[in-house]
């Protein structure tokens, strides 16, 4: 359910990208302004991650998570009742005020429910659903468009989402003590995996700020911006770079734009269950699992800037879609660490403030990588710039960030 969240979250922020060309000539609205719309999102996205955060530490993720989900499901499908620009970009930061919750409290859920030993796999099978969602949503909504109109295909895509909500609060406890279908043997092997017990109480040993004050949180926050910033470049500019750079027709583009995607959701699950496995068996200690995983997943990452002197658009491919599996390989150890560096009920807390920086670079990378094109007329320039933050998050991880343990108040 935590996938199938993850996933939902995605194909409802892409909708609107699908039905932008129709919504752009029944409202008249010009490209700015579908501009300023598409946005929104990351306004209240990013703004909202710290409050999610401590709600889901505070309330629970059961709530927090339950709500969410139907809140930005909601926002979906009342989108086909929109009247024009307003309307639309309120909907639109709607949306992101539900979704800033999703993955805060994915991690919640990960340091009360998993041992320590499962932190990695838990990870990056979560978010493997963000790769799924980013890859099946231009198809299925452009199907869904061509059967009914996009009014409709809003509607559908939300109640997914409302649905999901509905079995969530039925189903889904904040503490495995608290679940009927958990039994003893089950609660030792998760209770006794765990260096600190979550959930037990509520009480936050430090104020969020005070975070602010430990090397490691920064170290994540740096890096995981490095991250986000090349992560983005594969659903905002991918499309056009393979149209306009290595002259894809739109149907070619539709398909390949998608491999990078599809590639790095099977990557990012199979490293994170490698990379505790080499833990829990003792071959490297926690501090240098992560790094190791890190490091290895950045140095794919930096392919990214080889496939801007690729010669063939077959090896450009590939070379992005080991840059994309290379994010993913970070990206599991990056949400498996706030678990593991958080003080005792503040995972969700350290998971937002981490994504809220992070999601700084989402919202400068697309601007940047536009800029640099319109410089310059190419790609090259852009991609190479995108390299350069990566091997600056790999200098992050293998220098900053210290030894990986819980923060003592």
């Amino acid at each position: 359910m935590m996938w199938t969240a993850i996933a939902i979250n995605y194909i409802d922020r892409t909708v609107l990208s699908a039905a932008a060309p129709y919504i752009t000539e029944e409202f008249n609205l010009t490209a700015g302004q579908m501009g300023i719309i598409m946005s929104g999102f990351f306004w209240s996205y990013a703004l909202l991650q710290l409050p999610s955060g401590y709600a889901a530490d505070k309330y629970g993720q059961k709530k927090t998570l339950g709500i969410a989900v139907v809140w930005w499901s909601l926002a979906t499908a009342v989108t086909g009742l929109a009247t024009g620009f307003k309307s639309l970009l309120g909907l639109r930061v709607a949306l992101g005020v539900g979704e800033a919750a999703a993955y805060p409290s994915n991690a919640g859920i990960s340091s009360k429910w998993f041992p320590d030993k499962e932190r990695a796999t838990v990870a990056g099978i979560f978010d493997s659903g963000s790769k799924f969602g980013g890859a099946v949503a231009m198809p299925l909504i452009v199907w869904l468009i061509s059967l009914y109109d996009w009014k409709w295909t809003f509607v559908i895509i939300g109640s997914l989402g409302i649905v999901w909500g509905i079995i969530w609060l039925f189903f889904f406890k904040d503490n495995p003590e608290d679940h009927k279908l958990v039994n003893e043997a089950e609660l030792k092997y998760i209770r006794d995996g765990q260096e600190k017990k979550e959930g037990t109480d509520k009480v936050m040993p430090m104020k969020w700020y005070q975070l602010l004050k430990h090397r490691n949180i920064w170290a994540m926050c740096i890096g995981f911006f490095m991250i986000n910033y090349n992560s983005y470049f594969f659903i905002t500019w991918l499309p056009t770079y393979l149209v306009q750079e290595r002259g894809m027709n739109l149907i070619e583009m539709g398909i390949i734009a998608s491999l990078p995607l599809l590639t790095a959701m099977v990557v990012e699950v199979i490293a994170g269950w490698t990379s505790d496995k080499i833990y829990s068996k003792g071959l490297l200690s926690l501090t240098a699992t992560r790094k190791l995983f890190l490091i290895i997943g950045l140095l794919m990452a930096a392919c990214i800037g080889f496939a801007a002197f690729a010669e063939s658009a077959v090896l450009a491919v590939v070379l992005l879609c080991i840059a994309k599996s290379g994010t993913t390989v970070a990206a599991s150890q990056v949400w498996a660490l706030p678990s593991e560096v958080a003080p005792k009920n503040m995972t969700s807390m350290v998971a937002g403030m981490q994504n809220t920086v992070s999601n700084m670079g989402g919202v400068v990378g697309p601007i940047v990588t536009g800029f640099i094109v319109g410089a310059t007329g190419s790609f090259v320039p852009a991609l190479l710039f995108s390299a350069a933050l990566i091997v600056i998050g790999i200098l992050n991880y293998a220098f900053f960030l210290g030894k990986v343990k819980p923060i003592e108040a």
